[in-house]
C-alpha cells in the first residue's frame, strides 16, 4: 500500500508543492526501507520459515529430470538434520533440543539426549550414524553446550537407542573455548571411507580472527577417531601451538558437508558475510582464508570489505571452488548416487536458507560447469539435504512447524 501510494503521488505531483512532496516522499520511502530492513533482519537472525500448506504433492520440471515432492513428515519445531535408520525409520534433530524418531510420518521424541543451550542459532544440530551402526548402534549428535557463565560451545556426544531412550551417552568433544553470541556453531558431521569423523565448527560470529588461530577450534574442520580421540596423522598433531583435532582452518561457518566415498574428497558449503557464500574442496592442513580473504562484503557498506578482510584472494590461502551468486546462505549438501536420478549422478545438491532453493551443481575436474536452481521458493528455508538409502532425496526446511520432504522422479512424465 505504501509503495502504491508513492506511485499515485508521483503521477499527480504536478499539483503538489515540491517541498511538501519531497519531504513526504522521503518520509514514506524511509518507512519502506526501514520496514524492509526489519524484515530482512528478522529472516536472518530469527530464521523464520514455513513450508507451503497449499499442496500435498508438488510437481516440477527441471532441466534433466521431472520431479515430484511429497511431505514425509511434518510438525517439527525448527528441524536441523535428518539421518536414516536401517529399519526404515528416520531421526530428525530439532533445534530447541530434541531428537525425534519418524516412522510412517509419525513423530516420537527421544528421552535422555544431552542438555542443550538453545540460544539464537544454537541448539540440537547434526545427527549421523556410525558407519558400523548395525554392529555397534552408535548415534552421534552435535549441539550447543552451555556453561556456568551462560556462554556456549559446539559439542559432540554419542549414544544408542533403546526404544525411545538415548542410552550409554558419552561426551566425545567440546570446543576449547566457550563464548557468545549464540551463532556460527557449524555444525556438520561426515565420515570418510577410512572411518574418520569430520566435524565443522563456525567462527562463533563475534571474533572472526579466531578462524586464523590454530590454537582455537572456532572456524575449523576437525578430524576425529570414532571415540573422539585425535588421529595420529592429523596435519597439526605435532604442532605444540595448534589444537590437534584441526584438519583445516580459516572457515566462517560450514553448514553443508559430504565426503565422496569413492575418493574421500571433502566438499563443504559455507556462509560468507554479505555475499561470498562458498563451495570448497577441503584438504588437510590448508587455510581457507576467513576472515583475511573473502569474496563477501561489509554488512554496512557493500563497497567495502567485511571487517577484518583485506583481499579477495591471498597467496598461501585456498580460494573457493565456486561462489554462490546471488546469496544462497547454504545449509545441507548431498552427493547424488541413485538409480532414481541417473541424470544427476555425481552432482551436488546444495540447500539454501535465505535463498529458499536447491542448487544442483555439475562438477568436472573440480570445476563447476553448470548450476541449476530447483524448487525456488517452494519449500521454505532449506536446512538439510540428504540422499536416503532408498535413493530418494530428503529435504528439511527450517520452519516451525517444519517439514521433511521427499523428492522422487515424476514417473508419470517419463
Amino acid at each position: 500500500m505504501i509503495v502504491n501510494g508513492l506511485i499515485r503521488m508521483k503521477e499527480t505531483d504536478h499539483i503538489t508543492k515540491p517541498s511538501i512532496m519531497k519531504k513526504f516522499s522521503i518520509s514514506i520511502l524511509t518507512l519502506v526501507l526501514t520496514a524492509f530492513a526489519i524484515s530482512c533482519t528478522a529472516v536472518e537472525e530469527n530464521e523464520v520459515s514455513e513450508a507451503s500448506d497449499e499442496w500435498e504433492t508438488l510437481e516440477q520440471r527441471t532441466q534433466y529430470k521431472d520431479i515430484k515432492v511429497t511431505k514425509a513428515a511434518t510438525g517439527f519445531e525448527r528441524p536441523w538434520a535428518v539421518a536414516f535408520l536401517p529399519d526404515g525409520k528416520m531421526l530428525v534433530t530439532e533445534r530447541p533440543g530434541r531428537l525425534t524418531i519418524v516412522e510412517d510420518g509419525e513423530i516420537t521424541h527421544v528421552e535422555g539426549t544431552p542438555e542443550v543451550r538453545a540460544v539464537s542459532q544454537g541448539g540440537m544440530l547434526d545427527v549421523v550414524l556410525h558407519p558400523d551402526y548395525e554392529e555397534n548402534g552408535w548415534i552421534y549428535l552435535t549441539y550447543s553446550k552451555g556453561n556456568e557463565d551462560d556462554n556456549t560451545a559446539t559439542a559432540l556426544v554419542r549414544g544408542r537407542l533403546d526404544g525411545n531412550n538415548f542410552i550409554d551417552m558419552e561426551e566425545l568433544f567440546v570446543q576449547n573455548r566457550y563464548s557468545s553470541p549464540g551463532r556460527h556453531y557449524g555444525s556438520r558431521l561426515a565420515w570418510d571411507n577410512q572411518g574418520y569423523l569430520y566435524m565443522s565448527i563456525g567462527d562463533r560470529g563475534s571474533e572472526p580472527p579466531r578462524a586464523q588461530d590454530l590454537s582455537d577450534h572456532a572456524g575449523t574442520l576437525l578430524r576425529l577417531n570414532d571415540d573422539g580421540t585425535v588421529p595420529d596423522d592429523n596435519p597439526f598433531v605435532n604442532d605444540p601451538d595448534a589444537a590437534n583435532e584441526i584438519f583445516s582452518y580459516g572457515h566462517r561457518n560450514i553448514q553443508g558437508m559430504i565426503i565422496n566415498p569413492d575418493n574421500n574428497e571433502i566438499w563443504v558449503t559455507e556462509h560468507g558475510p554479505r555475499g561470498g557464500d562458498e563451495l570448497n574442496l577441503v584438504e588437510a592442513g590448508e587455510n581457507y582464508g576467513w576472515p583475511d580473504a573473502s569474496l563477501g562484503r561489509s554488512y554496512r557498506d557493500e563497497t567495502q570489505f567485511h571487517e577484518g578482510t583485506v583481499a579477495r584472494s591471498i597467496e598461501g590461502m585456498v580460494d573457493p571452488v565456486y561462489e554462490f551468486l546471488p546469496t544462497l546462505a547454504p545449509s545441507g549438501l548431498a552427493l547424488v548416487s541413485s538409480e532414481h536420478f541417473e541424470e544427476w549422478n555425481g552432482n551436488l545438491l546444495a540447500g539454501g536458507l535465505r535463498a529458499e532453493r536447491i542448487r544442483r551443481l555439475l562438477i568436472e575436474d573440480h570445476t563447476v560447469l553448470h548450476d541449476e536452481e530447483i524448487l525456488y521458493n517452494e519449500l521454505g528455508r532449506i536446512r538439510d539435504v540428504r540422499q536416503g538409502p532408498d535413493g530418494y532425496i530428503y529435504v528439511l526446511n527450517d520452519g516451525d512447524p517444519g517439514t521433511l520432504f521427499r523428492i522422487e522422479p515424476n514417473e508419470g512424465d517419463e
